[in-house]
């Protein structure tokens, strides 16, 4: 018998014994614990996980399945949340304060999800508290799947890069400040993976090379408030991946990469056997901030040199510089990889949209009290997560639908501390504009989807801007930056039914009001669109001792 009827006969053996081979599992137990940290040198309370800051990284590959329990050894309640993942009908693994119960001090929680059609470069983060400002990061890489070809070829190796911005208070006075109605004001320093150094400073590689390889770095900027751009001495960047989307392969010096986002470029080790440095330096801060690592040629000799590669203009000229380098960022539409549409390209720009939503940022003062807020709204979380409530059919005991128009009110700084919950129509196109008024940059992340960045300009838009759109390579991502007196505009499919936040990335912003969430229900109510609470996910709240509702059928 030929190995081609082999494979049919066994084939029909296992769907007639009902056997369904499952993608792949992938099994993490991770201990969060506070440990003592000085990135800056200046001992503070870091928040750990298995003992490592920055914490274990999830490699795994399209459509694996992720398990990870999670001990809380902390004082204080703790969540996780996994920047970029979508969980595809599946919010209740989100681990935001609007879809999940906290896990409570000395309690464990198992998340349980799956990459579903993604690939590329995110992270997970504490979505509690200031808990971000401590640590408890870590990366998430999600190759492609054996059969499905990348458009270059397998790096030597592979280098997760976390750049940020740091304070020497820690978390919980940080906190105390925000609550107290003040600004947390300016960061102290940049850290590389969870340190700073100096030029001239003995330090051993963050990573080495061997000459003449090839190798892939994947950056993500997992800071409080400040854009970072890097750049290598000696050494060019080949744009490869910018979160989740193959990007046409343009050669840079320098990138900069906005709170929140994720991209992965290739480095060739090309220059002479010796020490080299890796150079983070701050966007837009009236004084510029900037750390350095050092990246070592195996058997190499010499000293990395103390001049760095200047970094880009700043002020006035180096955003127009940095909105340059957003419109050179172009989606690979000849690359196969999870996509909308695996078969071609995805024709994002023939799609009717169905609604507009124009978003403006503001900033004010409740009761002598610092808030922001969007569209005149300052969020604030409920006592119950938004999504049991929902669920449970009680949603009017804790929340009103729709306090946030479409448009922004004619003053957006008179803010209003509400719970924010926009409804969103199943399977609707829709566009969103972010109009950023204030002199300070913004990066806003939209859970549970990858949209099209078509837009950045400068100003304020009006129907006609549509015209400057990109509706053919837009690249397909989770973040969006907006510059000061600026706009942004996305498009996307509300195609992912649950309760999704869509938030600043500058925590003291998210913390104080800037944020709100998506309710996209299914109409029918089926599995096909959307998962039953999961046995395990623990309830709190007004819901707590409800019976359970009846769940979703197929």
């Amino acid at each position: 018998m030929g190995s081609g009827k082999v494979t049919v006969v066994a084939l029909l053996l296992c769907l007639s014994l009902g056997v369904i081979a499952e993608d792949p599992y992938l099994y993490y137990n991770w201990e969060v614990t506070y440990g003592t940290v000085a990135p800056l040198g200046v001992p503070q309370q870091g928040i750990l996980i298995n003992g490592q800051f920055p914490g274990p990284r999830i490699n795994c590959t399209s459509n694996n399945n992720i398990v990870v329990n999670v001990w809380n050894r902390l004082d204080e309640p703790f969540l996780f949340t996994w920047n970029g993942v979508q969980h595809r009908k599946n919010s209740w693994q989100d681990g935001t304060p609007g879809t999940m119960c906290p896990i409570m001090p000395g309690k464990n929680f198992t998340y349980r999800f799956q990459v579903k059609d993604q690939i590329g470069s995110y992270y997970y983060f504490p979505s509690t508290a200031l808990h971000r400002a401590a640590g408890g990061y870590g990366g998430i890489n999600v190759h492609s799947r054996a059969l499905i070809p990348v458009p270059f070829d397998n790096p030597a190796d592979e280098y997760n890069v976390f750049v940020s911005d740091w304070y020497n208070k820690g978390h919980k006075t940080l906190k105390k400040i925000l609550d107290g109605g003040r600004t947390i004001g300016r960061p102290d320093g940049i850290i590389i993976n969870g340190k700073s150094a100096k030029v001239g400073e003995e330090k051993g590689p963050l990573f080495t090379m061997i000459a003449g390889k090839t190798y892939r770095y994947r950056f993500c900027n997992l800071g409080m408030r400040s854009s970072i751009n890097v750049r290598f001495q000696g050494h060019q960047m080949k744009l490869v991946e910018l979160e989740g989307s193959h990007t046409v392969q343009n050669i840079y010096d320098s990138l900069d990469i906005h709170v929140g986002q994720c991209l992965s470029v290739l480095v060739t080790a090309d220059q002479e056997p010796k020490d080299y440095y890796l150079v983070a330096s701050s966007r837009f801060l009236k004084q510029e901030l900037s750390s350095v690592a050092i990246i070592g040629y195996v058997d190499g000799k010499g000293l990395a040199s103390p001049v760095l590669p200047a970094s880009p203009p700043d002020n006035t000229e180096g955003i127009a510089w940095s909105m340059n380098q957003f419109r050179s960022f172009r989606w690979n539409l000849t690359a196969s990889a999870a996509r909308p549409n695996p078969q071609g390209s995805y024709h994002y720009g023939q799609i009717n949209i169905t609604r507009t939503i124009k978003i403006a940022n503001s900033k004010g003062q409740i009761g002598g009290k610092l808030r922001y807020g969007l569209n005149g709204i300052s969020h604030t979380d409920s006592e119950t997560p938004l999504k049991l409530v929902e669920y449970f059919g009680v949603a009017n005991k804790a929340f009103k639908y729709d306090l946030m128009a479409d448009e922004a009110p004619a003053d957006p700084s008179k803010l209003t501390i509400a719970t924010n919950v926009k409804n969103a129509t199943f399977r609707n196109f829709v566009e969103i504009i972010f109009e950023n008024h204030e002199k300070t940059i913004r990066t806003y992340h939209l859970d549970g989807y990858s949209f099209f960045a078509v837009a950045v300009e400068p100003g304020k838009w009006t129907p006609e801007k549509r015209k400057n759109y990109n509706l053919v390579d837009a690249t397909s991502g989770n973040n969006i930056q907006v510059y000061p007196n600026s706009w942004a505009a996305i498009m996307l499919t509300f195609d992912n039914a649950g309760m999704w936040n869509l938030r600043s990335e500058m925590w003291e912003k998210t913390y104080l009001g800037e944020q709100l969430y998506f309710s996209v229900l299914s109409p029918s109510g089926s599995l096909r669109d959307e998962y039953n609470l999961p046995d395990n996910h623990p309830l709190c709240g007004i819901v707590q001792n409800m019976s359970l509702p009846a769940p979703y059928k197929a």
